[in-house]
Order: C-alpha cells, then structure tokens, then sequence
C-alpha cells in the first residue's frame, strides 16, 4: 500500500522543464533560428565607459571588445554598430547580457532596452565562477567578457521585472526614510555621549529626554548646574512658562536636586555642551523628514492594493509601505514561496552523499526585503495576540529566537500574498477581529498632523483599493469618529468632521445625525 502511494505522489510529480533558472533560459529561441544565428552581446561596465563584445551562441566572436564612453552619442553609435552587425551576420535572434556593477550598469541597460534589445544581467559572482576555471590567475576585462559569454549560454543572465515609477519612488521614499532613522540613532548616542560629559547625570532626570522639550529648553539657558542652583525653582517656572511649554513642577525640581549634587564635567564642558545641543538640532531636523517621508509613503501606499495589509492586528502604515516599496507589484509573484525565496528566508543546505546539513539563512538575496519582514515579524511577536502565543509556544519548546522570527515571518509571507493577490481584507478563524484600514489611515495622519486635504486624497484612495463588500464594515468606526465630532466629545480642530462626509458617500453610507436635545 505504501508503495502505491509513493508511487502515485511521484507521478504527480513534473520533471523540471530545464537546468537553468526560468528567467534565464533562451534555449527554446536558440532552436528555433539555429545557433549560428543567435547572438549575444556581453557588457563588461565601469564608471565612465564599457567594453562589450559581439559573439554568437557558439562562440564565434563577430565583433572584437570594444570600448563604449557613458555619452550618449557613444552609446548610440554602439547600438548602431551592432545592429549593422547583426544585419551583417545574419542574426536573426539575440540578447544583451550585462554584468551588474552597482548603478554603473543601468545607463547601458536602459539605453539598450530603450532601443528594443533584450537585457538580462548576470551577477558578478557568476562572472567570477566562469572565469576562474579557465584563467584563474588572469583577471582582464576581455576574460571577463568570455566568462558573461559562457554564463550566458547557460542560462545565468536573468531578465530582470520591469518596475514603473510609483513603485520605485515608493522604495526609494521607505529606504530613505529608514536611512534618517539609522543616522538619528547614531545621533542619539553621541548627543548623550556629549550631554554626559559636559553634564553628568542630566539626561537621567527625564523619562522621555526625546520628546520633551524642558531638557533642551533649560540646556540653552541654564548650561551649568551651578546656574541652575542659582536660578532657583520660581525662576524655571517662570522661563519654561514663557517659552510656552507645558511642564509640571515636580519635573523642574528634580533637575534642582540633581544640581545640588551633580558631579563636575569633564575638561572644556561647555564645548562637549555645544556639540550636544548642535547635534540635537541636527536631530529635530532629521525628525521632521522622517515624519514628512513617512506621510507621503502613507499616500503611495494607499494607492496600492497594499494597503490591505493595514487590516492585520500589529502592521502599521510603515512597515506595510516598507514591505510595499520592496516587494513591487504583487503580480511579479507566482505564489508565497516566490516572496521567501526572493527574501531568502530558508536556509542553506549541503548536501554530498549521506550528509545532508542545513546551515544559516541564504546569503544571496534581498536583503532589504528580507528586513522588511523581519521588522513585520517583530511586530507580529509584540502587537498580536496570535503570533505573541505561537512564539511563546515555540520558545517554551527550546527554539532558537531567530527560528521564531522566521516562522513568523514565513506565515505572514502566505497570508500577505491571499490577502494581497486576492484583494480581500484579514480573516483568520484563530484570531480577533481584523483591523479597520480607513480608521488606521485616519488615526495615522492624526498623529503625524497631515492637512486635510492629504488625508481625504489618501482615504478615497484607500477606499480604491477595499473590495466594495467591505464597505459598511469600514465606515462604522469612522462613522463613531462622526458622532464624537458632532456631540462635542473631541477636542481640538474639528476640520475631520468635513471631510468624513464625502467618505461615507464614496462608501455608500449615509451621514450619522447628532441627537437633538429638545431645547
């Protein structure tokens, strides 16, 4: 019985069509017009020019390496001199294989394309694993042209997804973003590391020393604690109300018992001081960015189906734009396992005879989606409830941290790509009620004090995006949101009771009515 079955699983099973990566094959058009008559053209870049040759798929070298500048006449003429060979030689086929060099590569990869040749790019590791065998010691541009030659041919230049500019300014947005958070971590630590020496114990007199301004307030006008001995407690009270801060007393007293026993500063404290203060300013400004870059990744995400993933308990407006900007459109994958592999989210393997070992993740691929995973899984672990008891389970059972984030990074891959693929909202039968997109949109540019007009562009948008039988569920909450507006219950300016009207009519919905008193 066991071996029918295994027999009937194996005939399932389809024998691969080819050796080679799918993105790579070219056999089946090599057939079809000879291979005498296919040609390959290898680009070897560099900063300022290229060297390419001409070969056809055998090998025959039809036009010797050459040098092209990065000018566009060179390049034209380039194009110009290989289509006259190929019209010479009788190609009737072909491709351009282009080593990739970092952005150095992408001048003659859009030139080409731009004038109708196919361009595929071969990693440089394969250029290196094809030139080794034959001249290990002989490192030229002309060997590494016949290594792209031979990689070529077997199928190891990819074709690469085409990518619009929606989609690559939205990556760039969430890259550039998550670059100013790094740079104003570094900050953080020099600004305290300054703010230490010139003042020993200050910064531990405030819980939240980021957000609230008294410290700095209070550094820029009293930068010693003799000063502030001296000013005395009805003195900071006063210059804090002046500057308009909210403050409370016990916080200013605290400061005044560390300046009765503060320990002295290091030599030139009053410079350590400076940079400090000029380095938080430094970090105000990257903080302003970040918000603004966050906004505009807000509206680019709800342009795309996207935004549905803000419907999963523990996934914010950022890390969905961030796995967004990463991923590209959805249509580029086949299934969840195309994500993981993308991101490299298994693990290496080898294997010879009886031994078969798995090692650490991949080395070789996205990193920057890999991350965006992670930090998506890092949530997850935190913020929902389903995710926080799988981890804890598999913690109980002795995994490896990292072998947790894993996991939950895997299953995330597989309900994004349903969720995505399939334009539907969160469902889960394990896990409380899914989150309401519009009202996170909503609450989002609420704390980052987007205009108005920003927000109503984003929620019709989002609205763009929410299959229509999700419609009355989305409006309830922001239909809530109306009946606090109306009855007086919120505080601050009301300019969201303006817009929420035009929200329900893109809904379907009508307009909640405030109870009249009788008066």
């Amino acid at each position: 019985m066991a071996s029918t079955l295994k027999s009937r699983r194996s005939s399932r099973r389809q024998a691969p069509v080819t050796l080679g990566k799918p993105a790579g094959v070219l056999h089946p058009r090599v057939q079809l017009v000879g291979p005498d008559h296919f040609g390959i053209v290898c680009f070897d870049c560099h900063k300022a020019s290229s060297k390419f040759l001409l070969a056809d798929f055998y090998g025959r070298c039809l036009v010797p390496p050459t040098v092209v500048e990065h000018t566009r006449p060179a390049l034209d003429s380039a194009i110009a001199h290989i289509r006259q060979a190929f019209d010479q030689h009788q190609l009737r086929d072909g491709l351009v294989a282009i080593e990739g060099t970092g952005r150095y590569h992408r001048l003659v990869q859009r030139s080409f394309a731009a004038a109708g040749f196919e361009t595929r790019i071969l990693h440089p590791f394969v250029t290196k694993q094809y030139r080794q065998p034959i001249d290990p010691g002989n490192k030229t541009d002309d060997k590494d042209l016949a290594a792209i030659h031979r990689a070529t041919v077997t199928g190891c230049a990819l074709l690469e997804a085409s990518r619009d500019e929606a989609w690559t300014t939205l990556q760039l947005v969430t890259r550039h973003r998550r670059d100013l958070v790094v740079k104003g971590a570094a900050l953080n630590c020099q600004i305290r590391d300054h703010l230490e020496a010139a003042l020993p114990g200050f910064a531990a007199c405030f819980d939240k020393l980021w957000e609230s301004p008294i410290p700095w307030h209070l550094l820029r006008h009293y930068p010693s604690a003799a000063q502030l001995r001296n000013a005395g407690l009805t003195s900071l009270c006063h210059s804090v109300r002046q500057a308009g801060i909210r403050f409370q007393q016990r916080t200013l007293q605290a400061v005044l018992d560390w300046a009765e026993q503060a320990a002295p500063g290091e030599v030139a404290a009053g410079q350590h001081l400076r940079i400090a203060l000029a380095l938080y300013d430094d970090r105000q400004r990257k903080t302003q960015e970040i918000e603004a870059l966050e906004r505009e990744s807000a509206g680019r995400l709800a342009q795309t189906p996207y935004v549905l993933l803000l419907s999963i308990p523990g996934i914010n407006v950022v890390s969905a734009a961030a796995f967004a900007g990463e991923m590209g459109p959805i249509e580029h994958y086949a299934n969840a396992k195309c994500i993981t592999g993308r991101a490299g989210l298994r693990p290496s393997r080898y294997q010879t005879g009886q031994v078969d070992h798995a090692g650490p993740l991949v080395r070789n691929c996205n990193r920057s989606l890999r991350a965006a995973i992670l930090g998506i899984a890092d949530n997850l672990i935190l913020c929902n409830h389903h995710f926080q008891h799988l981890a804890t389970g598999w913690a109980s059972q002795g995994k490896d941290p990292r072998d947790i984030h894993i996991r939950v990074g895997l299953r995330f891959c597989r309900i994004a790509f349903q969720m995505v693929a399939g334009r539907q909202v969160f469902r889960h039968p394990c896990i409380q009620g899914r989150h309401y997109i519009l009202d996170k949109l909503n609450a989002f540019h609420r704390e980052h004090g987007t205009g108005m007009a920003e927000v109503l562009r984003d929620l019709q948008s989002a609205i763009g995006q929410l299959p229509s039988r999700e419609y009355a569920a989305e409006a309830k909450p922001l239909q809530q949101e109306m009946q606090r507006i109306q009855e007086g219950r919120r505080r601050g300016p009301q300019l969201l009771g303006d817009i929420l009207p035009i929200v329900f009519a893109r809904l379907g919905v009508g307009v909640v009515q405030s109870n009249e008193s009788g008066e």
